[in-house]
């Protein structure tokens, strides 16, 4: 896009700094790479194998997508599904052949589509084998990152805003929302971020804080919410329900002045998303990759089924450290998908010394944010340039950073100084941006400019640079009122009310959704007197509006001219409801207890069946939902059930029985027939913590990975990347934390003394053979009464490994049994610390697609 306003001040810099910068990760010469291998390794991975037998580290590979196609696609859902397809199909491609090397090494790796790089933990060895392929790029050692703040000396936490009192008018704002002018904008172009997702990548965010709750995307209206595409924590630390956490309060906190009610948030009407991708006050290299994937294609809870179409328009990054040029793909990627991004420029500044800001937010592809303060002086903290990484001109803009006060975990607020408080200054006016000028929706070169454009100058140039842009201050103060001014505003607006069509009733949290082929789709939820208003680029609209216990409303052929004030009204008519009740059974058809079942999208508080399997939701309005059943235990090969189901003019019967559990990798478990095994081979292995190497008569698969050997040891376990001594800690599936790819039969604190034995013995003809390792009488480490005795069984001709229990005294009650990959990603328990496991019982594992 051309806008029709003044020079660009700095793009031409920033495009050749950007260029370098790439450079930098991805266009290390082949013939230089063969000659001096050890150039590819970085330096702190060496440093780490002088400590170490064993690190973790990225495999950068030199191949890299071409983005240009998304970047030429219409809509912000078009940008975004281009990217990801490209950037997937690329990756498959590019990373086959490493991957069958790191295979063939037993290595565990985990791949990443959005960076093009393979995550691996290994040895100095393995690094140097790598260091001499022509298709690898560079080997990083993995890193953390901090999260950017700097808790004021004097900080509160605080049940109640102390400088302006949460009274539900927006137009009382916090000191950093009036500074930028935020208020005006809503005041003179009546644009609050309507239309507009946000999404943080952070340390989590309280979803249900109430001056962020109403604006959450997960909110169905109705008292419900939908986490799935709308929170993401690969992290792990929120737990397994899917449900967003915030064990640090940083996020809350940066979420808070991006979307806040009440005053606190720029853009107060915008959605908002999340992705947890710092573990606590750090954030590791990848949990960042995932999160970044997520931010451009958003998944379920368990990061399956990817939805590109539903990836947030702004990201706000207040993290970074270090000197890398690691996360720059991602923010091309990002940027292609037409994701805005803002990073911190870091707070280790000292109010002099140059060449302070850090990466992310230093890089030259970043748009990176210093902070000042009330008084308007740059803070002592803020990170100045040139950029360490690539000589770019850092920051890029500066915010209100210092004594910004937000939200808080415990539905509190806390005041806080960093660039972290200010760079959600910047993510927030972009959604104000976007709001008034949804024409700039996804063209990330013309918002940058138009926020430079619109900043106040201060002229500051003793880190270089002049009075209009420079390493201090950047392009300036940002004044988004500034901006939105010098903005294109062809804009027409679709304002209206919804209400119930016979009382006559103003119906709140309704969607309003407005689609158009040329502009994508936009939607909005109406406030509490049922009011909308959607700011649209002139076109020909559909409108879809629905509701909870609602017949859903419509208009199409709505033309939207330039400029033009157009009132649309809708009324609904309440729907009937019914009751909804049925039988839930297990995976083998028998009644299961203890199940919650609940209805996505209704009122209604989840019902657990009782000991026949039965359950009775309250009355339903008629509709169609997403039925879920979920066992009350992870245990044994009860999976989950989701499904739509349909309420129509009379009461509903819906039985229900559950599927086999599954990973993400396809792995599925179900209850088998018990059919013994008896050992004939006996295996060199005695005591307690040994280990040792056997061969496989057949190739045998773990996670699409083959395998002639496996490690054995006393404490039930068969690994197969490499022997294994000291297992006897089990613990829950997946790990991260050796071992990695393996199956447990029965992991538990085991010893083998002159009773017990371990033995193998293979069955049938070639072709459909059975290979069984079998744990004879097996006695707890720990003096515990009774053995074990079990075995895992391998099929040649299904590639199944089928566990097998003859005795278990304890049922399993201080053991695991599963499988898991060799990254330490993926896995599927059968059973962790459970007393489920009976005497002549059977579970098989069948295989999956890797």
């Amino acid at each position: 896009m051309h806008l029709p306003h003044g020079p660009r001040r700095r793009r031409a810099v920033r495009a050749v700094a950007a260029f370098a910068a790439t450079a930098l990760l991805t266009a290390l010469p082949a013939a230089a790479a063969d000659a001096a291998p050890a150039a590819k390794v970085d330096p702190a991975l060496s440093a780490a194998f002088a400590k170490a037998d064993d690190a973790s580290f990225f495999i950068v590979l030199k191949d890299q997508a071409d983005l240009s196609g998304a970047r030429k696609q219409r809509t912000h859902a078009a940008m975004a599904r281009s990217a990801y397809s490209t950037l997937t199909a690329h990756a498959r491609a590019s990373q086959k052949s490493v991957d069958s090397f790191l295979d063939k090494a037993k290595a565990g790796h985990r791949d990443y589509w959005i960076a093009n790089v393979v995550k691996v933990t290994g040895d100095e060895d393995l690094v140097s084998r790598l260091a001499r392929r022509s298709d690898v790029a560079r080997i990083v050692k993995e890193q953390h990152y901090k999260l950017d703040d700097i808790e004021t000396a004097d900080k509160k936490i605080t049940t109640s805003r102390t400088d302006s009192p949460a009274t539900g008018d927006d137009d009382t704002p916090e000191w950093g929302v009036a500074d930028i002018k935020a208020d005006q904008v809503w005041k003179q172009y009546g644009d609050r971020g309507e239309g507009i997702v946000i999404a943080s990548v952070d340390s989590g965010v309280q979803y249900d804080h109430p001056d962020l709750v109403t604006n959450y995307r997960g909110n169905n209206g109705d008292g419900t919410f939908t986490h799935d595409y709308n929170w993401y924590d690969p992290t792990g630390q929120c737990g397994t329900s899917g449900v967003p956490c915030d064990n640090n309060g940083h996020g809350t906190h940066t979420m808070g002045t991006m979307v806040g009610k009440n005053g606190i948030g720029v853009a107060p009407n915008a959605k908002w998303i999340a992705a947890k991708g710092c573990e606590t006050s750090s954030c590791s290299d990848e949990s960042l990759l995932a999160a970044g994937q997520w931010i451009l294609a958003p998944t379920d809870h368990n990061g399956q089924n990817p939805r590109p179409d539903m990836a947030p328009n702004i990201v706000n990054n207040s993290w970074g450290g270090g000197d890398t040029t690691f996360y720059e793909d991602i923010v091309g990627a990002w940027n292609s998908a037409g994701i805005f991004e803002a990073f911190a420029a870091g707070n280790d500044g000292d109010g002099t010394t140059c060449s302070t800001a850090h990466a992310p937010g230093s890089q030259a592809p970043a748009y990176g944010v210093g902070a000042y303060d009330s008084a308007g002086r740059i803070a002592s903290f803020s990170g100045f340039g040139p950029s360490l990484v690539d000589g770019s001109m850092k920051p890029d803009i500066s915010a209100p950073g210092v004594d910004v006060e937000s939200t808080w975990p415990g539905s509190s607020y806390a005041t806080e100084s960093g660039t972290s408080m200010a760079t959600p200054h910047v993510a927030g006016a972009v959604a104000l941006l976007w709001s008034a000028a949804p024409s700039l929706i996804g063209d990330i070169d013309a918002t940058r400019e138009l926020l430079d454009e619109g900043a106040t100058d201060v002229d500051d140039t003793h880190c270089g640079g002049t009075a209009g842009v420079n390493n201090v201050w950047g392009e300036g103060r940002l004044d988004i009122l500034a901006s939105v001014d010098k903005a294109p505003h062809t804009a027409g607006t679709v304002s209206g009310k919804v209400t119930d069509k016979a009382t006559g009733v103003a119906l709140s949290g309704v969607t309003v959704r407005a689609t158009d082929p040329a502009s994508g789709a936009r939607s909005v939820t109406t406030g509490a007197d049922g009011t909308y208003r959607l700011s649209l680029n002139p076109g020909t609209y559909d409108f879809a509006v629905s509701g909870y216990g609602y017949a859903a409303g419509s208009a199409t052929g709505v033309t939207v001219g330039e400029r033009q004030d157009l009132a649309r009204d809708f009324t609904l008519s309440a729907v009937a409801s019914h009751k909804v009740s049925g039988t839930v059974l297990d995976v083998t058809g028998k009644p299961l207890a203890g199940a919650s079942v609940e209805l996505t999208g209704a009122p209604a508080t989840p019902v657990t069946t009782d000991t026949r399997g039965s359950y009775s939701l309250p009355r339903i309005a008629e509709g169609t939902y997403t039925l879920t059943v979920r066992p009350a235990t992870p245990a044994l090969c009860n999976g989950v059930y989701s499904g739509t189901t349909t309420v129509g003019s009379a009461d509903l019967t819906k039985d229900v029985r559950i599927p086999a559990r599954s990973d993400n990798s396809g792995n599925s478990c179900a209850p088998a027939a018990y059919s013994w095994i008896a050992g004939s081979k006996k295996v060199a292995l005695s005591g307690d913590e040994d280990a040792t190497t056997i061969s496989l008569p057949f190739s045998v698969k773990l996670y699409g990975v083959a395998y002639s050997t496996t490690s054995v040891t006393t404490d039930g376990l068969l690994n197969f990347l490499a022997p294994r001594v000291g297992d006897y800690a089990n613990t829950a599936l997946p790990t991260v934390t050796n071992p990695n790819g393996f199956i447990a039969p029965l992991w538990d604190d085991l010893t083998l003394d002159r009773t017990s034995s371990v033995q193998t013995a293979t069955t049938g003809t070639k072709g459909n053979r059975e290979f069984a390792v079998v744990w004879n009488k097996a006695a707890h480490a720990d003096g515990g009464s009774g053995r074990a005795t079990f075995e895992a069984v391998f099929d040649e001709a299904t590639g199944a490994v089928t566990l097998q229990y003859k005795t278990v005294p304890d049922h399993g009650a201080g053991a695991t049994a599963g499988i898991q990959n060799q990254a330490g990603t993926d896995a599927l328990q059968y059973s962790f610390n459970q007393s489920v496991i009976a005497d002549g019982s059977a579970v098989r594992f069948t295989q999956g697609v890797k």
